[in-house]
C-alpha cells in the first residue's frame, strides 16, 4: 500500500511540478508586462488577468488585483470591465466568506450589467465570453452573476433562490448562444434537483450540460460535472455507471483543474465503501489524502480523514479508525473556529461530536483494556454519524418539501396567468377575423339602406310630378333593396351565431364535427385577423380537402383553437420569410385534410424558413418561443399538444430548415 501511495505522488508530481513552472512562467510574463504597460487600458486588462490567476488559489491576492482593476474601469469610464471587477471581487469575498460584503458586490455588479447604457463604452467587449458585441458582453456579464448568485445562495442556505438564479443565467445563456454559461448553469441546475431529490431532473440538465460542454471552447470543471453524473448513477445504485463517470472525473481533474481530482478520488471512494469493497475504497481514499497533503487542502484532508475512518470500521480495525477521525475532526475543529462550518455541514459532523471524541480521549487513557475501549467507542462514533447524517437529511427533506410546495403554488398560479394571456391572444385573432367577416354584409346593409332613403324622399319631394309608372318602379327598387338589406343581414345574423357557438367556453363534450369546414373557416378567420393588424400582409391560401371524410368527434371549440394556432404560426413564418427574402417568393400556407389508416389527418403546411434542428425538440415544452419578446408567450404549442393528446391524437411536426415547416394532427376516427 505504501508502494501506491509513493508511485501516486511520483505521477502527480511532475505534472504538478510542470504546471507550477509554466504557471509562474505565466505570472512573470504578466508581471514584465503591468511594469512596461504603456497605458491604463492595457494595466487594467493584465490586472485582471493576475486576478483570474489568483482568485482560486489564493482568494486574498485575487482581490488586490481585482480591485486594481475596478479603479482604473472607474478612470476609464468603462462600465464594462466595472461590472467585472464587482463580480470578481464578490467571488473573492465569498471564498473567504465575507458574505455580507461579497453580497453587496454581486449587487453592485449587478445594478450595473442590468442597465444597457453600461455598453455604451464597449471597449474590450470581446474578452468577456467571445462575445460580438458590446451588448452581448453586458448580458454575458449579467449571466455569470446570477449564476454566482446562484452559487452563493446555495453556500449561504438560501435555497429558494438557487433556482431562480439559474434560469435567470439559462435564459440569458440560450438568449446569446452562450455555451460557457449554459454549461455551468444547466449543470448547477442538475445539481439543485440533485439535492432536492429530483433525480430523474438532475440527470437530464446534467446530460444538457454535456453537450454544452462538447460545443464550448470552455472545457474548466468539465470534472465536476463528470463526478456529479457518477454520484447520479452512484443515487440510482448503477454502480458501474458511476464508476465509469468517476475515472473520467479523476481523468479530466488529472488533466486541467487538480483541485477537482481530490472530490473525485473520496466520492469513488465512499462508492466503494457503500458496496463493502473496503480495499478498493481504502486506496482511493488514500491517494485522495495524499494529494490534499501535496495540494495543502485542509478541507480535502479532513474528508479523507473522516473517509478513512469509516473504511477502518469496516474493516474492523478501530484503532487506526479512531486515529483518522480524530484527525479529522480536528481540522474541521480548526476550520470552525477560523470561521467556516460548511465541511461539517457537508460530512454532517456536529461540534456535539467534537465534544463526545474529546471525552473519549480522556477515558481512553483511564482504561484498562486501549483495544476494546477503541472499538467502543470508534463504533459509536460511526453509529452517531450515520444517525445524524439520516437526521438532517431528513429535515432537509422536510424543508425543501415546504419550499416546492410553496414553489409549485406561485407556478401554478403563474401558469393560469400565462394560459389566459393565451387565450386572450388567441380571441384577439379571431376578433380581427370575424370584424372583417362582418364588415361586408353590414356595408351592404347601410349602403341599400342609404339608397332606399334616397329613394323614398325622392318620391315625397316629387310625388305630384311623377307619373304612375315612374313611381311603381321606384317603389320596385326600395323593395328589392329592402330584399338585399334583409339578405345581407341574415348573413351577419349567421356570422354572429356562428362565432358565439365557437367562443362558448368548453365543457369538455364532444359532437360529431365536419373538420373540413372547421378548418376552412379557421384558415379566413386567421389570414383576416392578420390583414385586420398588418394591411401589408399577403399570401397564398391553399386548401386540399378530402370531401369524402366522417364527421370525426371532437370537441370542436379546442380542435379549432389548435388549428388556428397552426395557422397563425404558419402565417406568421411565411411573412418574416417574405420580410427576409430579396428574391421573389410567395408565401404560401396549405391546409389538407385525409384518412390516415383509423385517424383523420389534418395538417397545416408553409413555404417559411423552416425550424433550427437544434430547436424542434423544445418547441412543443411549455414557454418557449422563437418570437420576439411581447409577441408570443410559448404556451400556444404547448396548450395544442395537450388538447391533441386529450383527444387521444397526436400532434408531430416534419420540417426543412430554409424551406418550410408541416404540422399534422392524427385524430381517431372514433
Amino acid at each position: 500500500m505504501k508502494f501506491v501511495l509513493k508511485l501516486l505522488f511520483f505521477i502527480l508530481l511532475p505534472s504538478l511540478a510542470l504546471a507550477q513552472g509554466e504557471e509562474q512562467r505565466y505570472v512573470d510574463s504578466l508581471h514584465s508586462a503591468l511594469k512596461n504597460a504603456p497605458n491604463d487600458t492595457v494595466r487594467l486588462e493584465i490586472n485582471r488577468q493576475l486576478g483570474f490567476y489568483h482568485q482560486d488559489s489564493n482568494p486574498d491576492t485575487g482581490l488586490v488585483y481585482h480591485k486594481k482593476q475596478l479603479d482604473l474601469a472607474k478612470k476609464l469610464d468603462l462600465k464594462l470591465y466595472e461590472a467585472d471587477a464587482y463580480q470578481q471581487i464578490a467571488y473573492c469575498n465569498s471564498q473567504t466568506f465575507r458574505l455580507s460584503t461579497a453580497y453587496e458586490n454581486y449587487m453592485q455588479a449587478l445594478t450595473i450589467a442590468e442597465d444597457p447604457a453600461s455598453a455604451k463604452n464597449g471597449y474590450g467587449y470581446s474578452n468577456f465570453s467571445y462575445s460580438k458585441s458590446p451588448d452581448d458582453a453586458r448580458r454575458s456579464i449579467l449571466g455569470m452573476i446570477h449564476f454566482e448568485l446562484a452559487t452563493f445562495y446555495r453556500n449561504t442556505r438560501n435555497n429558494d433562490k438557487v433556482y431562480t438564479e439559474l434560469v435567470k443565467a439559462i435564459e440569458i445563456g440560450e438568449s446569446l448562444q452562450n455555451p460557457k454559461i449554459l454549461s455551468l448553469a444547466t449543470r448547477d441546475l442538475g445539481i439543485y434537483y440533485m439535492l432536492t431529490n429530483k433525480l430523474d431532473s438532475s440527470f437530464i440538465y446534467y446530460q444538457r450540460a454535456l453537450r454544452y460542454y462538447k460545443n464550448s471552447p470552455y472545457q474548466k470543471n468539465l470534472g465536476t460535472l463528470y463526478l456529479q453524473i457518477g454520484t447520479y448513477y452512484e443515487t440510482k445504485q448503477k454502480y458501474d455507471s458511476a464508476k465509469i463517470y468517476f475515472y473520467k472525473a479523476i481523468d479530466e481533474s488529472t488533466n486541467s483543474t487538480l483541485g477537482g481530482l481530490g472530490p473525485a478520488l473520496v466520492s469513488l471512494g465512499k462508492m466503494y465503501l457503500k458496496t463493502a469493497q473496503a480495499d478498493s475504497a481504502l486506496k482511493y481514499t488514500l491517494q485522495a489524502k495524499e494529494l490534499a497533503v501535496v495540494l495543502n487542502d485542509p478541507q480535502g484532508k479532513a474528508i479523507s480523514y473522516i473517509q478513512l475512518g469509516a473504511i477502518y470500521q469496516l474493516k474492523k480495525e478501530y484503532a487506526v479508525a479512531y486515529d483518522y477521525l480524530k484527525k479529522g475532526l480536528d481540522i474541521v475543529f480548526f476550520l470552525t473556529d477560523d470561521g467556516t462550518n460548511k465541511l461539517m455541514q457537508f460530512q454532517n459532523v456536529d461540534f456535539d461530536q467534537q465534544l463526545r471524541l474529546q471525552e473519549l480521549e480522556k477515558n481512553r487513557q483511564q482504561e484498562r483494556s486501549r483495544k476494546k475501549m477503541i472499538a467502543l467507542l470508534a463504533g459509536l462514533a460511526i453509529f452517531s454519524f450515520v444517525a445524524i447524517f439520516l437526521y438532517r437529511i431528513n429535515r432537509q427533506k422536510q424543508k425543501t418539501n415546504t419550499v416546492l410546495e410553496k414553489t409549485l403554488s406561485e407556478l401554478k398560479a403563474t401558469q393560469t396567468q400565462l394560459v389566459q394571456s393565451e387565450k386572450m391572444a388567441s380571441l384577439g385573432e379571431l376578433t380581427a377575423g370575424i370584424a372583417h367577416e362582418i364588415q361586408n354584409p353590414l356595408n351592404f346593409v347601410n349602403n341599400f339602406s342609404e339608397v332606399n332613403k334616397e329613394l323614398i324622399e325622392e318620391i315625397k319631394a316629387e310625388k305630384d310630378k311623377l307619373k304612375k309608372e315612374e313611381v311603381d318602379e321606384l317603389l320596385d327598387n326600395i323593395d328589392r333593396n329592402n330584399e338585399k338589406i334583409n339578405h345581407h343581414g341574415r348573413r351577419a345574423d349567421a356570422i354572429v351565431k356562428g362565432m358565439l357557438q365557437h367562443s362558448q367556453t368548453s365543457k369538455g363534450q364532444k359532437e360529431p364535427t365536419d373538420i373540413n369546414a372547421l378548418a376552412d373557416e379557421y384558415l379566413r378567420l386567421a389570414y383576416h385577423g392578420l390583414r385586420a393588424k398588418d394591411k401589408s400582409f399577403n399570401a397564398v391560401m391553399k386548401t386540399e380537402f378530402d370531401k369524402s371524410l366522417e364527421k370525426v368527434n371532437i370537441i370542436p371549440q379546442d380542435i379549432g383553437r389548435v388549428i388556428l394556432n397552426l395557422i397563425t404560426n404558419a402565417f406568421y413564418a411565411v411573412n418574416e420569410k417574405k420580410q427576409q427574402s430579396k428574391q421573389d417568393y410567395e408565401p404560401t400556407v396549405t391546409v389538407s385534410s385525409k384518412k390516415v389508416g383509423d385517424s383523420i389527418q389534418v395538417s397545416v403546411s408553409d413555404n417559411g424558413n423552416g425550424i433550427p434542428q437544434n430547436i424542434v425538440d423544445k418547441i412543443f415544452q411549455p414557454f418557449f418561443t422563437t418570437k420576439p419578446t411581447g409577441r408570443g408567450t410559448g404556451l400556444g404549442l404547448s396548450l395544442s399538444y395537450d388538447i391533441v393528446k386529450a383527444h387521444c391524437g397526436e400532434l408531430k411536426v416534419e420540417t426543412k430548415e430554409g424551406e418550410g415547416t408541416e404540422f399534422i394532427i392524427l385524430l381517431p376516427v372514433v
